[in-house]
């Protein structure tokens, strides 16, 4: 399978290349040059099928031209060694809960996946490979323990300083070893803006072999797509058969974009629903179809604080840059902070279910835009526990930390603090 830049001023590359490079020499983003579809009857018996065993299915429909079946399928089950169930918050309104990973975030799957095929992609290299990662919460936590102790690999994680939470904070702050925690004096755009002009600097490029682990990566993106197919199985698994509607928490849009690769895929899902916090760039566009960054503001789902979604252009080459087609299939909506915590309220006391802000951002869309024979399943992306704050103080109680979490925070914090200014970074990088 080769890839395309979604600048298209590039010539195609192959998966290793794409997966090594991270971003396309023309600033782009690589798309694979087609979406293999499932038989429809592939659908019909989908309840019989693990997490794992549906994973598999789906990974080799992405990367089964270029990795052998045996070493795609231990990659797979490998990063698989836990669950995502869904649970009934209500009547029609499941949780598909990706939070039982190792650092109890969605973003687990594509981090270990990523580590593991770049892994398998740099056997017999000679040269020492640098991650470079901009997290606004949970991305770097992912990241960095996916990548721990893994030979020939640096990882540097570039979060905003202050504006993430303590515990996501201390999950890629006290690793040491091969992962370096840089504190960036700015916002996540800041962040994701020097990971990016680092991929294009050439001084940089003629010195270090650089490779991005954020949803820009193909790496990291696509193996999010096993989480709707595995929430389509549980529902079917349950007896359900009535139109599915799917609410995706969105920040920097690799999520919703490897959803709308399933959906091309064949996945039967009859709409999704972009859920958005006070940075609603997207959601304009899908009110009035143009497309206008700024800068992100801070809100209390802070992985979700992202002024220039990064995936939006793959969501736009993916609908031949057609406002209308992409309307079509996405539905959007923006709640304020105010908003997020009156419905985890809500939610806690009327139903007995905690959610964390990002889930509680897809529920409420869900539940104001799903329709009669309808069922709707929201993505639950993290533990509320790694926002122990904002969900004790809008609950009125304490949260129990669990025993994963609880061993981060007795770790000691290890950052380096850095302006936002690209020099500085870029002089960093060149004298480690």
């Amino acid at each position: 399978m080769k890839y395309y830049s979604t600048n298209k001023s590039v010539p195609e590359v192959s998966l290793e290349e794409a997966v090594v490079k991270g971003l396309a020499d023309d600033k782009g983003l690589f798309m694979p040059e087609r979406i293999e579809k499932f038989d429809p009857e592939f659908f019909a018996g989908i309840h019989k099928l693990s997490f794992q065993e549906l994973s598999f299915e789906v990974a080799k429909k992405f990367f089964g031209e270029d990795v052998p079946e045996e070493t795609l399928k231990n990659l797979v089950y490998d990063t698989l060694s836990f669950d995502c169930p869904i649970a009934n918050v209500n009547d029609n309104i499941f949780a598909l809960e990706l939070f039982h990973g190792p650092t109890l975030a969605f973003k687990d799957v594509g981090g270990r996946f990523m580590a593991r095929l770049l892994g398998y992609f740099l056997k017999g290299h000679k040269n020492e490979v640098n991650v470079l990662v901009a997290t606004s919460g949970d991305t770097g936590s992912a990241v960095a323990n996916g990548f721990l102790s893994v030979p020939g690999i640096k990882v540097y994680v570039l979060y905003p300083k202050g504006l993430v939470s303590e515990i996501q904070e201390k999950q890629f702050t006290t690793l040491g070893q091969n992962i370096t925690a840089i504190e960036i004096d700015g916002t996540f755009d800041d962040c994701q803006r020097l990971v990016k002009a680092a991929f294009l600097d050439e001084d940089l490029k003629n010195t270090l072999q650089l490779t991005s682990a954020n949803s820009i990566n193909v790496a990291r993106f696509l193996p999010q797509a096993f989480y709707y197919f595995n929430a389509y199985a549980r529902i079917r698994e349950r007896g359900i058969r009535d139109d599915v509607v799917i609410s995706v928490p969105s920040g920097n849009f690799g999520n919703l974009t490897a959803g709308l690769f399933a959906k091309k895929m064949g996945l039967p899902v009859k709409r999704f629903i972009a859920a958005n916090n006070e940075n609603d760039i997207v959601y304009n566009y899908l009110q009035n179809g143009k497309y206008e960054p700024r800068a992100s503001v801070a809100t209390i789902a802070n992985a979700m604080d992202v002024g220039d979604p990064s995936n939006f252009a793959r969501i736009l080459d993916l609908y031949g840059h057609s406002h209308p087609a992409i309307a079509a299939d996405i539905k959007g909506y923006r709640y304020s902070n105010a908003e997020i915590r009156e419905v985890m309220k809500e939610i806690h006391y009327k139903y007995g279910y905690t959610l964390d802000p990002h889930g509680a951002i897809g529920y409420k869309a869900l539940d104001e835009d799903l329709q009669e024979n309808e069922v709707g399943i929201f993505l639950e992306t993290a533990h509320p526990a790694k926002f122990t704050e904002t969900v004790e103080s809008t609950l009125g109680k304490k949260i129990m930390l669990p025993e994963k979490l609880a061993e981060f925070m007795k770790g000691k914090k290890l950052s380096i603090p850095m302006s936002k200014q690209f020099e500085e970074f870029k002089t960093y990088l060149l004298t480690k």
